[in-house]
């Protein structure tokens, strides 16, 4: 049977000032649409992998846009219901030298927001379907998202569907608290976590300031494999700020009480909005491919490494520009 993900997310209108220019300062705004499981559709997507998106979306001309921005790039559409008044917008001030990122919401009131769980079909949806990709922004809209995410899992797992999920923190959307009660249940169910030392503190409170010694992501995700014995490996990715313009890139799976790093990249960064999504996107590529650890590692990195390059949330990167990163000569010289 030929491999078909199915991810389920809110994908937004994203607004940024041009230029890097300040909100105060802003005349013009850049538009481009995305939105975590979006952004990881895109990117499987263009790695070859057959991919569908599950969303509610108004029936009005925005709401067309962000579904023709995905089918544009070969994403399933099929699964998108449409409804609701408005879509989901943020803005975004791009980080520029010392002044960090500044993120806005406007997407309370968006009709994925406001959607019920009954309106999802999860029996249809996965239909001829292998892996089940989320992230835990989606429970974290509404009470009816984190039922409709819960019922998604259990409906996969009958199936026999892998499950992953990036854990995704976001203060701004829900509490510590609220995360860790909605959260533990669904974790359950999941087979392929991505997670970093912010999601781990955020959702479940794990201590991170005294390792005894052990490096902190393997830390992290040693803990999380033993609060949720049926995680088949956890996945973390950091990036190290090194100096003002430069950046360093590095990640990890954690399989089997053994920790795998990847190779190190030093980077400028164009647009890092997205790089989370697109190491999800190397990861279940790489495990759909049969990869071995060690090689997914370096895949998934070298996969959010290039995202770094890409402006706008999607990873317009093939997987064999990511190949020969990761494993060819990694030279930036013209292409002939």
């Amino acid at each position: 049977m030929s491999e078909k993900v199915i991810t389920f997310g809110e994908i937004m209108l994203r607004l940024s000032p041009e230029n890097n220019e300040r909100f105060l300062q802003a005349t013009k705004f850049e538009a481009v649409y995305g939105g975590g499981e979006a952004n990881t559709s895109v990117s499987l997507a263009n790695f070859g992998i057959s991919c569908s998106y599950v969303t509610k979306l108004p029936n009005n001309p925005i709401g067309q846009k962000g579904l023709n921005s995905l089918r544009e790039y070969g994403v399933g559409v099929e699964n998108i219901i449409r409804g609701g008044d408005q879509i989901g917008i943020y803005f975004l001030e791009k980080k520029t030298s010392q002044r960090p990122t500044n993120v806005l919401y406007n997407r309370h009131g968006s009709a994925i927001a406001l959607a019920k769980a009954e309106e999802f079909d999860w029996e249809k949806i996965f239909e001829g379907a292998t892996w089940f990709h989320f992230s835990g922004i989606t429970p974290a809209l509404s009470d009816e998202l984190a039922k409709a995410t819960l019922t998604a899992c259990k409906t996969a797992k009958k199936k026999g569907i892998k499950i992953s999920c990036d854990l995704n923190y976001r203060s701004k959307l829900w509490s510590g608290e609220k995360a860790k009660s909605v959260m533990s249940e669904i974790c359950k169910y999941v087979d392929i976590c991505i997670a970093n030392e912010d999601d781990a503190i955020g959702i479940f409170g794990i201590d991170t300031h005294d390792t005894a010694g052990e490096e902190k992501n393997a830390y992290v995700a040693r803990v999380l494999t033993e609060m949720f014995p049926n995680f088949e490996l956890v996945a973390s990715v950091w990036r190290l700020e090194t100096s003002v313009t430069t950046f360093s890139l590095q990640s990890m799976i954690y399989k089997g009480k053994k920790a795998y790093y990847s190779r190190e990249y030093s980077m400028h960064i164009l647009d890092y909005i997205g790089a989370g999504d697109a190491y999800c996107a190397g990861i279940i590529y790489s495990l759909i491919n049969n990869y071995d650890i060690k090689k997914a590692v370096e895949f998934s990195n070298a996969a959010s490494c290039l995202k770094h390059t890409v402006s706008g949330d999607f990873n317009l990167i093939t997987a064999q520009e990511v190949n020969t990163l990761a494993f060819g000569s990694g030279g930036n010289e013209v292409q002939r």
